[in-house]
């Protein structure tokens, strides 16, 4: 994933011409690294959830069955127990995503029925 960089140059420009010193420009990035990092984002975007199961938001439910029971398949920590302990704990991070991803599916679908 890329990291974003342009909230740090603009809080910086902007901190040091507000305040003209330059604590106010480091205050001004410190500022815009919180924005980059997504430090005031209240909460997940609904399409994130489709993304980590790599379906588009408009699949059917059958697609995004199939979508979950294929990573399930391939990320399941049983699947991976012969395997370096790096990628157990890998995989088992990338399972607990892949099920909170489906349950927050499969719940806001329920709900707009």
């Amino acid at each position: 994933m890329r990291t974003r960089w342009y909230g740090k140059v603009l809080g910086f420009i902007a901190g040091w011409l507000l305040l003209r010193h330059p604590a106010g420009a480091l205050l001004g990035l410190a500022i815009g690294h919180a924005f980059d990092a997504d430090w005031f984002r209240l909460s997940r975007p609904r399409d994130e959830h489709y993304r980590v199961l790599g379906v588009s938001p408009d699949a059917s439910d059958a697609e995004v069955e199939r979508a979950y029971r294929r990573l399930m398949s391939q990320y399941h920590p049983d699947r991976v127990a012969d395997a370096a302990p790096e990628l157990q704990a890998r995989a088992g991070e990338r399972a607990r995503a892949i099920n909170a991803a489906y349950e927050a599916i499969q719940k806001q679908r329920r709900r707009a029925r």
